[in-house]
């Protein structure tokens, strides 16, 4: 499997978590959204660079 499919399966899954849990009363995909702006975590850019792998 490639990388950049592996992180999308990952993505998915984790915001249809966040969806599901989001229904609740605290808005968990907002926050998580504020703090990846704010702070910009390095797995966060590994995520990304291994979304757009295969692009050229």
């Amino acid at each position: 499997m490639k990388p950049s499919t592996r992180a999308r399966i990952k993505c998915a899954t984790v915001l249809t978590v966040f969806t599901v849990l989001g229904v609740g009363p605290i808005p968990l995909t907002s926050t998580l959204g504020l703090l990846l702006v704010i702070f910009l975590p390095a797995w966060f850019k590994k995520l990304v660079d291994d979304l757009y792998t295969d692009k050229e």
